[in-house]
């Protein structure tokens, strides 16, 4: 006979199309549940709203999905996805319970708007805005999307842009071309604030600065500048060391006064973690981390975790303290991971692959298995030195 197929777990769906992109919604449009009159209560009390380390089983929490098979007759469409996840039962909908097809325009990269307003897409040519739509149905509340009358006249005509990304308070927009143009706008005026027409050779990846008044830029080649948002300048230069390719880039706060940027790169050994003072700018330190190279990359809101995917479809969770590995999967996915996003509360990490599958890991703060092992074999070692002394007669109140 042969071996029986395992059952996907319920956290991981197939939903179609290769997945590009992947966000959680913003913690606004979570409800307890779809009765009427409860939520008409919760809006009332605002105090209730605002405690975001409540229980998660009680709430829902959705995910954006975005790709598709791009353009030609593949007869794979391009789609934004919705998708919900239940905390209690560790699941994801088996089908979206939102899709809004976007005919030919591969949605390549989005971003969703940290305050709510909507979600921005990157197709060939231009970017595009969406907004939520909520709709009563039988005192359900349905939540979907909608094309928006706000048209990104500034963004129009750009070509492919690889990189998309608010600062923590929504008031400025970075966007990062397959050209290497880099753009930076005031939100949602879109005035212009940054035109850097070679920024670098192309663009990959960009990240904001818990403050807001630093962007990082990473592109194919050379090293990875540090431009500040006021002046509109660049301040600084990442440089590479031993033929390393910077894949992306996430800031982290680290403490009130002090934070930290990490780099995933790629060298000959596979991925390595590298950590910048923000200050300096200098290299504090690098870490090997895992031996395949490093196709998607994220940190949690606390700043406790790295997340890490590779090409060959595996997930890790590191911790960022001693950047040891916590949670591996292995073959988390078929095909390459190609996004990564933390919930708002940390609690939950989403994955996406080219494989057309959406997983959610759950984070466990748990100790590093590297230390404990660490600590076992030094008490095994004490204990022997313990009974060859009391053999020796040097420690004879043991006898």
């Amino acid at each position: 006979m042969g071996k029986k197929k395992e059952t996907d777990p319920p956290a991981l769906q197939k939903y179609g199309v290769p997945l590009y992109s992947a966000a959680w919604l913003p913690l606004q449009f979570r409800h307890e549940d779809h009765d009427s009159s409860k939520q008409h209560e919760r809006e009332q009390d605002k105090d209730r709203e605002e405690i975001t380390h409540a229980s998660a089983s009680s709430y829902e929490y959705y995910v954006v999905l975005a790709g598709g098979g791009g353009e030609g007759r593949s007869g794979i469409p391009n789609a934004v996805l919705l998708s919900r996840f239940d905390f209690s039962s560790n699941s994801l909908s088996p089908q979206p319970v939102a899709k809004l097809n976007l005919g030919s325009d591969l949605p390549y990269r989005m971003v969703v708007h940290p305050g709510g307003d909507g979600l921005i897409c990157a197709l060939p040519n231009s970017c595009r805005f969406f907004e939520w739509d909520e709709v009563e149905d039988n005192e359900d509340h349905k939540l979907g999307l909608k094309s928006s009358e706000k048209v990104l006249t500034q963004l129009e005509d750009v070509g492919q842009q690889l990189a998309l990304v608010f600062n923590s308070d929504s008031s400025v927009l970075a966007v990062g071309g397959e050209d290497g143009n880099l753009r930076v706008f005031k939100w949602p005026s879109m005035e212009i604030i940054l035109n850097e027409a070679q920024a670098h050779a192309s663009l990959k990846d960009l990240c904001f600065s818990p403050d807001g008044k630093f962007l990082v830029s990473l592109g194919g080649r050379g090293p990875g500048r540090v431009w500040d948002v006021t002046s509109s300048m660049a301040v600084a230069s990442l440089s590479k060391e031993n033929d390393e390719i910077f894949a992306s880039c996430r800031f982290s706060q680290i403490s009130d006064q002090t934070q930290v940027l990490y780099v995933a790169a790629i060298t000959d050994k596979g991925s390595s973690i590298v950590t910048w003072n923000t200050s300096s700018w200098k290299r504090v330190s690098s870490k090997h981390v895992f031996r395949e190279p490093v196709s998607s990359f994220n940190i949690s809101p606390d700043g406790k975790f790295l997340a890490i995917g590779t090409a060959q479809g595996d997930v890790m969770l590191i911790n960022s303290t001693n950047m040891c590995i916590q949670t591996m999967i292995r073959k988390a996915h078929l095909g390459i991971v190609t996004a990564l996003t933390f919930s708002h509360d940390s609690r939950a990490l989403v994955s996406a692959s080219m494989d057309s599958s959406a997983r959610v890991t759950l984070v466990e703060d748990k100790k590093c298995g590297g230390s404990s092992l660490r600590i076992i074999i030094f008490i095994i070692i004490m204990a022997i030195v313990v009974y060859f002394l009391k053999n020796e007669g040097v420690l004879p109140f043991l006898g």
